[in-house]
């Protein structure tokens, strides 16, 4: 059973993300602050977390940033917050989703699972790809640039496993969103953009010279054409 952490400060809200997700069959501990959401995680190491981001004691952002520096555990931010601002900042320190308030429990179970899916990578394991000093490994989900191991996020690592296994073809940013989440939501595309920086910033040399993820400007990206011996 997949354990769940909610972090959540409005303690209605509190129970009902907990009663839908153990009624989806998770096991689920709720908290409601940040500095208790660290130690839990710290204790239990969950599968995922659903993080709010007003949060008494530490906000969300500064939580996420705490776990990101120990795990790559997935991450869906929930949160009131609209501004495509701060989706994009929520995304940049290391979430993999985000949820915006009002929101239906339903949808939010589904995401759950859908990221839940990435980080356990049910993919049908294809060659090892190789390009310069870049290696990902699709089967072990390893990524390395030379002999330097990579850890990526869940989602940062469906989306190189997606534009790897297409050297060369071009992907917008909705193509992306539909390929790493299952479904593209219309205004969300930009954050596309901020997993790319991160991923740019753990696997190239110079990122604001990427040699393996390119931009193909008007359009979207590409990963590099040419494969290594």
């Amino acid at each position: 059973m997949k354990t769940i952490l909610v972090v959540e400060d409005e303690p209605r809200m509190r129970q009902l993300l907990q009663a839908y997700l153990e009624q989806a069959g998770f096991r689920v501990i709720a908290v409601g602050d940040g500095p208790t959401a660290l130690q839990a995680f710290r204790r239990e190491r969950p599968d995922l977390i659903v993080l709010d981001l007003m949060l008494p004691g530490m906000d969300g952002f500064d939580v996420c940033r705490a776990i990101r520096r120990e795990s790559g555990v997935p991450i869906i931010i929930l949160t009131a917050r609209v501004e495509e601002e701060d989706r994009v900042v929520g995304l940049e320190v290391g979430a993999d989703d985000y949820v915006t308030k009002p929101f239906s429990p339903r949808e939010l179970v589904a995401r759950v699972r859908a990221v839940l899916r990435r980080a356990q990578g049910e993919v049908t394991p294809p060659p090892v790809i190789r390009v310069g000093d870049l290696t990902v490994d699709l089967e072990r989900r390893e990524v390395r640039v030379g002999d330097r191991l990579v850890h990526l996020t869940p989602t940062e690592f469906a989306l190189l496993a997606t534009m790897a296994r297409h050297p060369g073809r071009v992907f917008t940013r909705l193509q992306l969103l539909e390929q790493i989440q299952g479904v593209a939501y219309e205004g969300y595309e930009r954050a596309i953009d901020a997993h790319i920086k991160n991923l740019r910033q753990k696997i190239e040399a110079d990122p604001k010279n990427p040699q393996y993820i390119l931009t193909v400007y008007g359009v979207g990206y590409k990963f590099r054409g040419e494969e290594g011996p």
